[in-house]
């Protein structure tokens, strides 16, 4: 955030063109997050308790390669040297972020490594891992929630959109992956192309078919908390599709994405539901006069949740 408008929509619209890579540079990233359960009750871990999820980042962070993320004297993450991470989801879901790498099996190798070190810690700590779309059992009242500034303004905000939006933040998991373009028409081929294919895999993987401990009516609960959870920033972004997609189209549509947050001095001010577009020219509602800039744009970019993600 800054005094002076610096950023314009053409600096806006490079920012995705200088994420553009050669073919023989692309690379893969695999997301997995997983639930964790104490081993005695199948309670979902809390961030404080003993041999809770604070022990479980601290014990990681004593090996090799590791290095703790805190926010407010809180271990909220951990990233490792090879350019991977450990992060927290809003309920305590926990997810390898992993590295940019070269092919399919040296992610699928990372995954197993990093499966590996919390089967050996969940045997010190007693505690199991749950590889589900939706937590099985627990009310959103019986869970914890992580404490990190940006997860309390979405708390906030989200009943005020939509009925599930606080299960998808705590009660749901997922796997993501991340790919390489090397250009605005590959990227558009790449995003129409996995866009149209989401509804398959959401099929194909579909694996939340309990919630509160009985069986809902869905395979997929995950896939239908997302139906309601905050409509003007998930779903399916049918521009997407539209003869004039590109760079442009999509910055575009982040522009209409309601803000959360902005990140200022380690500090997460509060704005959820106002306006990028009005940030963007000096006119924020409390902040009359203050410009984003590059930084403050990343950040907008992480709070729209479509199907797919530029």
């Amino acid at each position: 955030m800054q005094n002076k408008k610096t950023l314009d929509f053409k600096a806006i619209c490079k920012w995705f063109e200088d994420g553009e890579k050669p073919k023989d540079q692309w690379k893969i990233g695999t997301e997995h997050e997983k639930f964790l359960f104490k081993k005695n009750n199948f309670k979902r871990l809390s961030y404080q308790e003993e041999n809770g999820i604070k022990s479980i980042l601290e014990e990681i962070s004593k090996k090799d390669d590791w290095k703790k993320i805190c926010e407010k004297n809180n271990v909220v993450g951990l990233k490792h040297i090879s350019g991977s991470s450990i992060s927290l989801e809003p309920g305590g879901q926990f997810e390898l972020s992993g590295a940019p790498l070269t092919d399919l099996h040296m992610t699928c190798n990372e995954a197993g490594i990093h499966l590996n070190l919390m089967k050996t810690i969940s045997k010190e700590l007693n505690f199991i891992m749950l590889g589900l779309g939706h937590d099985p059992k627990w009310r959103k009242e019986e869970i914890s929630w992580m404490p990190k500034q940006r997860y309390k303004i979405m708390r906030k905000y989200m009943p005020k959109v939509g009925n599930y939006g606080l299960d998808m933040m705590i009660r749901t998991c997922t796997i993501q992956v991340n790919l390489d373009y090397s250009d605005e028409m590959d990227m558009i081929k790449k995003f129409q192309s996995s866009l149209a294919l989401q509804p398959i895999a959401t099929a194909l993987f579909s694996n939340s078919p309990f919630v509160d401990g009985k069986l809902s009516n869905y395979l997929s609960s995950r896939a239908h908390i997302w139906t309601d959870t905050d409509q003007e920033r998930a779903g399916f972004p049918e521009i997407v599709f539209q003869k004039d997609f590109g760079y442009e189209a999509w910055a575009k549509y982040l522009f209409s994405v309601p803000m959360y947050f902005i990140h200022d001095n380690g500090q997460y001010i509060d704005v959820a539901g106002r306006s990028f577009e009005n940030f963007f020219n000096g006119q924020l509602e409390g902040f009359i006069g203050q410009y984003p800039d590059l930084s403050d744009w990343e950040d907008h970019v992480t709070v729209a949740f479509p199907e797919v993600r530029l």
